[in-house]
């Protein structure tokens, strides 16, 4: 059986971890996307870890939601999501971004640059509260940095099926950037948000 180490923690409304240590040696049997027999993906089937949330299991969601958005694949993104739920980014009014919209955020999407990194802030029952930030450019190369915060509500199966996120943004010279990040997972290694100052 796949154990993780220790993760280290601190009090809520503090950094509670660089990284996830041990998620990528235990994505089995934790962390696997379910399949049904027809080997395509099931949006209904269970997506580990399931609330009601631990300190261990919420600083899971956290870092399972912070590799997908840094894949830059909106169809994984849209996995992590029940059918009906509600999104609400910046002024938008809460609803479901269809699938072919892509990313809430067009930063988020391939080419960008974009880079995240996510801090567990709090959480409770089977809600999570994340701040986080993103560095990411526009179709002319202008970099900016951005900062928010992020509160999820999910279901019984680990899908979030409520979205609140309040995000301000400012623009950045490229030679600022604090995110150097590979395409998907973040590095064991690489800073978090309090180890950057952020």
């Amino acid at each position: 059986m796949c154990r993780s180490p220790p993760i280290r923690t601190f009090a809520l409304g503090l950094p509670v971890s660089r990284r996830c240590p041990g998620l990528k040696r235990c994505q089995r049997p934790l962390l696997v996307l379910l399949r049904n027999k027809g080997g395509q993906n099931d949006s209904r089937a269970p997506r580990h870890p399931l609330p009601p949330f631990s300190k261990e299991t919420a600083i899971r969601q956290v870092c399972l939601a912070e590799d997908r958005r840094n894949g830059r694949d909106p169809t994984k993104v849209e996995r992590a999501y029940t059918p009906d739920s509600k999104w609400r980014n910046r002024a938008e009014s809460p609803t479901r971004p269809r699938p072919d919209q892509g990313f809430p955020d067009p930063q988020m999407g391939q080419g960008t640059g974009f880079s995240s990194i996510k801090e567990l802030w709090t959480y409770g029952g089977n809600r999570i509260a994340v701040r986080y930030a993103y560095e990411a450019h526009d179709n002319s190369g202008n970099w900016f940095r951005a900062y928010g915060n992020e509160n999820g509500e999910f279901d019984q199966n680990g899908l979030m099926e409520r979205r609140f996120a309040s995000v301000n943004q400012h623009p950045i010279a490229e030679a600022d950037r604090k995110f150097h990040l590979p395409l998907g997972r973040r590095p064991d290694d690489h800073p978090s948000l309090s180890n950057l100052g952020l």
